[in-house]
Protein backbone atom coordinates (compact mmCIF):
# COMPACT_ATOMS: atom_id res chain seq x y z
CA UNK A 1 0.00 0.00 0.00
CA UNK A 2 1.59 3.32 -0.74
CA UNK A 3 0.41 6.46 0.87
CA UNK A 4 0.74 10.24 -0.74
CA UNK A 5 -0.80 13.54 0.35
CA UNK A 6 -2.26 15.98 -1.12
CA UNK A 7 -1.93 19.76 -0.07
CA UNK A 8 -4.65 22.91 -1.51
CA UNK A 9 -3.99 26.05 -0.59
CA UNK A 10 -6.54 28.57 -1.20
CA UNK A 11 -7.16 32.52 -0.35
CA UNK A 12 -9.62 34.19 0.21
CA UNK A 13 -9.03 38.36 0.33
CA UNK A 14 -11.86 40.49 1.42
CA UNK A 15 -12.94 43.54 -1.10
CA UNK A 16 -11.19 41.80 -3.94
CA UNK A 17 -14.02 41.68 -5.63
CA UNK A 18 -15.01 45.45 -5.45
CA UNK A 19 -11.41 46.41 -6.04
CA UNK A 20 -11.78 44.66 -9.78
CA UNK A 21 -15.11 46.33 -10.44
CA UNK A 22 -13.48 49.54 -9.44
CA UNK A 23 -10.76 49.35 -11.79
CA UNK A 24 -13.00 47.89 -14.69
CA UNK A 25 -15.17 50.93 -14.04
CA UNK A 26 -12.40 53.59 -14.01
CA UNK A 27 -11.23 51.08 -17.43
CA UNK A 28 -14.25 51.60 -18.88
CA UNK A 29 -14.60 55.99 -18.41
CA UNK A 30 -10.93 55.94 -19.63
CA UNK A 31 -11.99 53.96 -23.23
CA UNK A 32 -14.91 55.91 -23.69
CA UNK A 33 -12.86 59.27 -22.93
CA UNK A 34 -10.48 58.11 -25.03
CA UNK A 35 -13.17 57.15 -28.04
CA UNK A 36 -14.78 61.00 -27.84
CA UNK A 37 -11.35 62.54 -27.76
CA UNK A 38 -9.98 60.67 -31.40
CA UNK A 39 -13.41 61.41 -32.86
CA UNK A 40 -13.22 65.49 -32.26
CA UNK A 41 -9.52 65.29 -32.50
CA UNK A 42 -10.45 63.32 -35.96
CA UNK A 43 -12.94 66.29 -36.64
CA UNK A 44 -10.81 68.87 -35.89
CA UNK A 45 -8.34 67.42 -38.00
CA UNK A 46 -10.99 67.30 -40.91
CA UNK A 47 -11.85 71.24 -40.62
CA UNK A 48 -8.46 72.14 -40.53
CA UNK A 49 -7.19 70.42 -43.89
CA UNK A 50 -10.70 71.42 -45.43
CA UNK A 51 -12.27 67.83 -46.35
CA UNK A 52 -15.27 67.91 -48.23
CA UNK A 53 -18.32 67.52 -45.65
CA UNK A 54 -20.47 65.77 -48.26
CA UNK A 55 -18.18 63.14 -47.49
CA UNK A 56 -20.20 60.54 -45.90
CA UNK A 57 -17.33 59.66 -43.24
CA UNK A 58 -16.99 62.86 -42.21
CA UNK A 59 -20.65 63.89 -42.24
CA UNK A 60 -20.19 60.55 -39.76
CA UNK A 61 -17.57 62.07 -37.87
CA UNK A 62 -19.44 65.71 -37.77
CA UNK A 63 -22.61 64.48 -36.84
CA UNK A 64 -21.30 62.45 -33.66
CA UNK A 65 -19.24 65.04 -32.26
CA UNK A 66 -21.71 67.95 -33.12
CA UNK A 67 -23.61 66.65 -29.86
CA UNK A 68 -20.18 67.27 -28.13
CA UNK A 69 -18.67 70.40 -29.15
CA UNK A 70 -22.26 72.24 -29.68
CA UNK A 71 -21.75 73.66 -25.97
CA UNK A 72 -18.05 74.94 -26.78
CA UNK A 73 -19.06 76.44 -30.64
CA UNK A 74 -19.97 79.90 -29.47
CA UNK A 75 -17.34 80.25 -26.82
CA UNK A 76 -14.35 81.79 -29.54
CA UNK A 77 -13.83 82.77 -33.18
CA UNK A 78 -12.60 79.56 -35.48
CA UNK A 79 -9.77 81.23 -37.32
CA UNK A 80 -10.24 80.32 -41.71
CA UNK A 81 -8.55 80.59 -44.99
CA UNK A 82 -9.92 79.43 -47.76
CA UNK A 83 -12.05 76.04 -46.77
CA UNK A 84 -10.15 75.12 -43.86
CA UNK A 85 -10.62 76.30 -40.19
CA UNK A 86 -8.84 75.83 -37.03
CA UNK A 87 -11.48 74.78 -34.39
CA UNK A 88 -10.54 76.06 -31.39
CA UNK A 89 -13.40 75.32 -29.47
CA UNK A 90 -12.92 72.19 -30.09
CA UNK A 91 -9.80 71.71 -28.88
CA UNK A 92 -11.49 73.82 -25.42
CA UNK A 93 -13.92 70.99 -25.68
CA UNK A 94 -11.48 67.85 -25.56
CA UNK A 95 -9.75 69.57 -22.70
CA UNK A 96 -13.02 70.23 -20.44
CA UNK A 97 -13.74 66.37 -21.56
CA UNK A 98 -10.54 65.47 -20.60
CA UNK A 99 -10.86 66.84 -17.11
CA UNK A 100 -14.38 66.09 -16.28
CA UNK A 101 -13.15 62.42 -16.99
CA UNK A 102 -10.47 62.38 -14.33
CA UNK A 103 -13.08 63.97 -11.95
CA UNK A 104 -15.61 61.28 -12.65
CA UNK A 105 -12.73 58.95 -12.22
CA UNK A 106 -11.56 59.89 -9.22
CA UNK A 107 -14.90 59.87 -7.59
CA UNK A 108 -15.53 56.50 -8.51
CA UNK A 109 -12.35 56.09 -7.29
CA UNK A 110 -12.72 57.14 -3.77
CA UNK A 111 -16.21 56.12 -3.04
CA UNK A 112 -15.83 52.48 -4.45
CA UNK A 113 -12.57 51.18 -3.61
CA UNK A 114 -11.41 49.29 -0.94
CA UNK A 115 -7.73 48.86 0.65
CA UNK A 116 -6.10 45.67 0.74
CA UNK A 117 -7.55 43.34 3.37
CA UNK A 118 -5.82 40.78 5.15
CA UNK A 119 -5.55 37.75 3.18
CA UNK A 120 -6.82 34.05 5.15
CA UNK A 121 -4.94 31.26 3.48
CA UNK A 122 -6.63 27.71 3.96
CA UNK A 123 -4.82 24.80 3.47
CA UNK A 124 -6.76 21.39 3.60
CA UNK A 125 -4.45 18.01 3.87
CA UNK A 126 -6.00 14.75 2.51
CA UNK A 127 -4.26 11.36 2.48
CA UNK A 128 -5.05 9.12 0.30
CA UNK A 129 -3.71 5.26 0.23
CA UNK A 130 -3.67 3.32 -3.15
CA UNK A 131 -3.06 -0.50 -2.80
CA UNK A 132 -0.42 -2.30 -4.73
CA UNK A 133 -3.35 -3.66 -7.20
CA UNK A 134 -4.03 0.07 -8.09
CA UNK A 135 -0.54 1.12 -8.77
CA UNK A 136 0.05 -2.01 -10.89
CA UNK A 137 -3.30 -1.03 -13.04
CA UNK A 138 -1.81 2.60 -13.09
CA UNK A 139 1.76 1.10 -14.59
CA UNK A 140 -0.10 -1.48 -17.48
CA UNK A 141 -2.25 1.43 -18.47
CA UNK A 142 0.17 4.16 -18.44
CA UNK A 143 2.37 4.77 -22.06
CA UNK A 144 5.36 3.16 -22.91
CA UNK A 145 8.07 5.27 -24.42
CA UNK A 146 8.74 4.21 -27.91
CA UNK A 147 12.70 3.19 -28.55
Amino acid sequence: MTNYQEVRTTQHEQGREQRVATFKATQIIWLLLGLLEAAIALRVMFKLIGVNAANPFAALVYSFTNLFVAPFASLIGAPAAGGMVLEISSIIAMIVYLLVAWVLERIVYVLFYRPRGPVSVTQTTTDQHVTEYETSLKMKTAPTPDK
